[in-house]
């Protein structure tokens, strides 16, 4: 049975991966900062974590026991919006570790597991992390997603030899509470997408930063 860790899984997207994956048979192993209904109701396991805890995220591998087919690194934070007082550079700062750092440290301990099933690694991202496409505002959120996309495109070198794909998906403008009411698709329909997309990830290309649809986007 395949195996699959999903960050960010009690509510969004995460919660839609952790819903798909296990309605299809995967062993799931979901990750929250706080408890869910929602999550509590698909009976996979369970673990409770907080990114801002660098220590705990590292530890998190040792109770990965055996293969891990696949890393899915959805959690992340939006907050703050901008980037204008000493109050919002702290926050700048922790939302730099929630949205990079520690999915980075993450993938980093959890790769030789990774490895032994020949699996992938896939971080979700943004189209706001691109810098060819970005229109203004939205700062620190902007820049956590295009650190991103650098640490796993860097990733995806280190991981190639060992035989495991990594990449960067943006999953689009998604109806959650972080995407919004006017936000045009659902979870199910990204989530649906993006597992359609992983499935077809060969080492061509393993360090892009890709759209839904598997079409490179532009960095």
């Amino acid at each position: 049975m395949p195996s699959v860790l999903v960050t960010g899984a009690n509510r969004g997207i995460g919660l839609e991966f952790a819903r798909q994956y296990s309605a299809s048979g995967w062993t799931v192993t979901a990750t929250a900062r706080e408890p869910s209904a929602e999550l509590d109701a698909l009976g996979v396991r369970i673990e409770m974590l907080d990114l801002r805890d660098l220590d705990a995220v590292v530890r998190l591998a040792e109770g990965i026991n055996g293969p891990l087919d696949r890393l899915i690194a959805n959690a992340g934070t939006m907050t703050p919006e901008d980037g204008e007082s000493a109050d919002d550079g702290r926050a700048w700062a922790d939302m730099l570790t929630v949205n990079c750092i520690a999915p980075y440290l993450l993938a980093k301990s959890m790769l030789d597991h990774v490895a032994d099933a020949r699996g992938k690694l896939i971080a979700i991202t943004s189209g706001m992390g691109s810098i060819a496409e970005s229109s203004g505002g939205y700062v620190p959120y902007r820049t956590s997603k295009a650190a991103l996309n650098m640490a796993w495109h860097s990733l995806a070198i280190e991981a190639r030899p060992l035989g495991v794909v990594a990449a960067a998906i943006d999953p689009g403008w998604v109806k959650t509470r972080m995407g919004g009411p006017n936000a045009l698709i659902s979870a199910a329909q990204s989530v649906g997408d993006m597992r359609g997309l992983i499935e077809r990830l060969g080492p061509d290309q393993s360090g892009g930063f890709l759209k839904r649809d598997g079409t490179p986007h532009a960095w």
